[in-house]
């Protein structure tokens, strides 16, 4: 790591009045949310938004999330459906709503599709920021496109270095995983785009019949919503997935097992580590990302990731485990 990089921006009045001012001015700022850190930048400036696809290396056919302070923010750039007030106790907070669009926001942000993806934050840093500035701020995961996420302002320096010298400190995120995103596109029906902490059993509560997607985009022509890619959030160490309550069916040498909980009866050749003490899918989901992102810098031949049962937050979890252990 460069010495001549800048120690990370704190929770100061100072820093982030300066954060706001570097957005302000068209660069990017990497800032924590409650689900992962996320590369920020000016919403409405092309040329800051050309840096972030620059700095992650993103194709311009995935789309970008919007950021707002709230639904007043929100009906400045998208067409309000009043199907948001159904689900307004989930903002702020990790849902990502795509909605049609306003002509004010850039193509880049929309991949030049007629919707774009809007969500009200809950992190107390990321929110502030946004009333400094008083404008909407795209902010994909800030780390190198397809690699795993980063919830640690470290793992933002690790991945991005001198791409992205200005890092607001806030601490491990809360989720650990990327918002739930779900499509109010259309006046007739509601589509689950990517599940996450938000879960598909609340918002059925809250919205009725939804329709799950499962088909895999295209990596030629533009997508709905981001993160719905065959192959995302990779470590560059391949990933196999064994079933939840299961043991690996065989493993390589100088290979890593990953558990959702801790397993005292279970000995093995290979390195074990676990996601949560408690066999909390919470817990776990929260700390997945980071405990890839370790174990990929260890020089494992492979690394064998336990499954979740694919109901509310584990449907989120096994997700990003599939993506991640696609080749």
């Amino acid at each position: 790591m460069s010495t001549s990089l800048p120690p990370f921006l704190t929770a100061t009045k100072v820093d982030l009045q300066k954060a706001a001012q570097l957005l302000t001015e068209g660069e990017c700022v990497a800032l924590p949310t409650e689900t992962v850190y996320g590369l920020a930048a000016d919403a409405l400036n092309p040329s800051a938004l050309k840096k972030v696809f620059t700095i992650k290396g993103r194709p311009l056919i995935d789309p970008l999330i919007v950021h707002v302070l709230d639904i007043e923010a929100l009906k400045k750039i998208a067409e309000y459906d009043s199907r948001l007030e159904k689900i307004s106790s989930f903002w702020p907070g990790p849902l990502t709503v795509v909605l049609r669009r306003k002509s004010c926001v850039p193509d880049l942000v929309t991949a030049s599709q007629e919707t774009v993806a809007v969500r009200v934050p809950a992190h107390p840093l990321f929110r502030e920021i946004l009333s400094l500035v008083n404008r909407p701020l795209a902010a994909p995961s800030a780390n190198p496109f397809g690699y795993v996420s980063p919830t640690r302002a470290q793992h933002v320096r690790d991945s991005l270095a001198e791409r992205c010298p200005w890092i607001v400190e806030g601490g491990p995120c809360r989720h650990g995983l990327e918002s739930t995103i779900i499509d109010l596109s259309s006046p007739h029906k509601v589509r689950l785009l990517r599940p996450g902490p938000i879960t598909l059993e609340s918002l059925r509560e809250k919205l009725g019949e939804i329709e799950v997607v499962t088909k895999v985009a295209s990596a030629q022509t533009a997508q709905v919503a981001p993160g719905m890619l065959e192959r995302h959030y990779s470590p560059s160490t391949r990933v196999e997935l064994f079933a939840h309550g299961a043991l690996p069916a065989s493993t390589e040498k100088n290979s890593a097992i990953l558990f959702l909980s801790r397993h005292n009866d279970f000995s093995s050749n290979s390195e074990l580590f676990y996601l949560s003490e408690n066999d909390s899918i919470t817990e776990a989901s929260a700390n997945l990302f980071d405990l890839l992102r370790k174990l990929d810098v260890r020089g494992f031949s492979k690394i064998y990731v336990e499954r979740a049962e694919s109901a509310e937050l584990g449907l989120a979890y096994n997700d990003r485990l599939t993506r991640a252990a696609a080749r």
